[in-house]
């Protein structure tokens, strides 16, 4: 599969405005990692194989152990694995990308609001909705990910 077009030179500026969203999102306070999991588990759930890759490798780089994000699609069964805020953040972030499915149901609202105080909830919002926004960028003009030159592929 080839990228259909260069949107990041076609864009700039969209691309660039698209930056000072997640810059404002990851000064907003909130952990880097949980972000990233976000991020990772809406591109997942999108099937954007580019943002997969980047937010595996920003949590690999950042320690987190690769049982852990081989475990991000099943959360709900690996229980031990995530804290109460990431599990909170995982429910939001599925409830919020899947938005036409159910609308995002008040029991997964009670949920965020009691892990996460207002301004944050806010800011996980924005954060998800500008991931799934990447997401369908990517996918739409097919940016995959770089194949390193010693994988194996056949």
């Amino acid at each position: 599969m080839t990228q259909r077009l260069d949107y990041e030179a076609l864009a700039g500026n969209g691309m660039k405005a698209l930056a000072g969203v997640y810059l404002y999102v990851r000064n907003s306070g909130l952990p880097k990692e949980l972000l990233d999991l976000a991020y990772l588990r809406a591109s997942q759930i999108n099937g954007c194989a580019y943002c997969v890759d980047l937010h595996s490798r920003d949590l690999r780089k950042a320690g987190v152990a690769d049982e852990k994000l081989m475990l991000v699609p099943v959360w709900r069964e690996a229980e031990g694995w995530f804290t109460e805020r990431e599990r909170a953040a995982l429910a939001w972030t599925e409830a919020v990308t899947l938005v036409a499915v159910d609308h995002i149901p008040d029991a997964a609202f009670a949920v965020a609001r009691a892990a996460f105080d207002e301004k944050e909830l806010a800011d996980l919002t924005i954060a998800i909705g500008l991931i799934n926004t990447y997401n369908r960028i990517a996918i739409g003009f097919r940016r995959v990910p770089a194949v390193p030159d010693d994988a194996q592929t056949t």
